[in-house]
């Protein structure tokens, strides 16, 4: 029986939320579209097979079509990113990295992260997640200046606090992250050096970022974001610490694994060895190039002055206009961001100085950086008259025409 027939509320939901995919402009970093394929694969009977445990070694009988969908995703992702080990159970980017904390951490010890209000992320030892609740976190920052991350503060907070682990990765900064020098500082004080690159994981697999496989003890990621995959998580590492780190996914923090999402994580590793991705990847990158540039020329500030991955982040510090406001302004003209604290920001976390600002979506439904452009100059119209709802609705036409020239494929 369908699902209209069976809960008409749901199913009204779902088209709703088709229908806004379909009708706006998702610039929200973290965001994109998968692929049919991936989607066919995670919606999939996959879903009704209980498999606690890993390939060849099951809680459960029944689980060999399972075993061969999981050895397909771990072999794909080891050779997608020349890794020694994976596991491609985690149910997110969090779990992930709380898999690895488990691992080679006991509560209480110290974890040097970036600070979340300078572009890193909750779980790399915020207040708010278990991260800085069971760990004693020390935060680095970016520099006052030029807002890039601040290596010498790095070294002296590691000499000063002799951390377990230190953390490489972000969730909001749009500049290369130096994989080498972090490996470098972990080495002076005896530190595990674990890279968070679920953002950039995208361009790392397209070659268009410095790869942290061969420099980190651990690399953990999510599958979505520049990924295109379905929302999940992943771990790579070192062959040596394979044992510990499948015993705390399994079963120290995760039960049976969600065997539909994991064959849709394969679907996407595979497409991500494919040049068509790398292209995509190419134009990930030059569509935020060219974001950032007409926004500067539009006469906006950016954190950093521009962007050499996805992401750009708009300061609007020196301005009356709180982040909230323009993400409620942009939102009502059909283009979805969101909010982002920026470095130093005087501003709190639920209003903010900043938005961030992401093509990978955009890049999906074939945007190239001459629409990317005129996006940009919409930006800058209703940030300068973010109550004007005559703009707003002018705009809010302007998106849809373009987004009807330019289909999501998988709706």
């Amino acid at each position: 029986m369908s699902l209209k027939l069976v809960d008409p509320q749901i199913a009204r939901a779902i088209d709703a939320e088709m229908e806004r995919q379909r009708d706006n402009l998702v610039m929200i970093a973290s965001e994109n579209y998968t692929s049919k394929a991936v989607i066919e694969a995670q919606a999939s009977i996959m879903t009704n097979k209980y498999a606690e445990g890993y390939p060849g070694k099951r809680y459960y009988g029944g689980c060999e079509n399972v075993d061969t969908v999981e050895n397909l995703a771990i072999g794909r992702v080891k050779r997608l990113f020349k890794a020694e080990f994976a596991n491609v159970q985690p149910h997110s980017g969090s779990q992930a990295n709380m898999a690895v904390y488990f691992s080679f951490l006991k509560p209480g010890e110290t974890i040097l992260g970036m600070d979340l209000a300078h572009g890193g992320h909750l779980t790399h030892g915020s207040s708010a997640s278990f991260s800085g609740r069971l760990y004693r976190a020390v935060f680095y920052g970016v520099d006052p200046q030029t807002h890039r991350i601040d290596f010498d503060q790095i070294k002296s907070l590691a000499r000063s606090y002799r951390p377990k682990l230190i953390i490489a990765g972000a969730s909001s900064y749009p500049r290369v992250i130096d994989f080498e020098a972090f490996r470098k500082i972990a080495d002076d004080v005896d530190a595990y050096l674990m890279a968070d690159m679920a953002h950039i994981a995208g361009l790392i697999a397209a070659g268009l970022h410095p790869s942290p496989i061969p420099l980190a003890d651990f690399v953990t990621s999510t599958t979505h974001k520049t990924l295109r995959g379905p929302r999940g998580g992943f771990i790579l590492a070192k062959a040596r610490y394979a044992k510990q780190i499948d015993s705390q996914i399994f079963p120290g923090i995760q039960g049976g694994p969600m065997m539909h999402t994991i064959a849709a994580k394969a679907v996407a590793f595979q497409e991500a060895m494919s040049p068509e991705f790398a292209d995509y990847q190419r134009q990930v990158v030059t569509n935020a190039k060219a974001l950032g540039e007409e926004l500067v020329a539009q006469g906006l500030e950016l954190v950093t002055g521009g962007s050499d991955n996805h992401i750009v982040l708009l300061n609007l510090s020196r301005t009356d206009l709180t982040g909230a406001d323009a993400e409620d302004a942009l939102g009502k003209a059909g283009i979805v961001a969101n909010k982002n604290s920026v470095p130093f920001d005087k501003r709190g976390p639920k209003v903010t100085s900043g938005i961030r600002l992401g093509t990978p979506a955009l890049t999906t439904r074939g945007l190239k950086d001459t629409e990317v452009k005129a996006v940009a100059q919409w930006i800058a119209k209703i940030l300068e008259r973010p109550y004007d709802m005559n703009l707003l609705q002018d705009i809010q036409s302007m998106v849809h025409s373009l987004c009807s020239q330019f289909p999501i494929h998988n709706l």
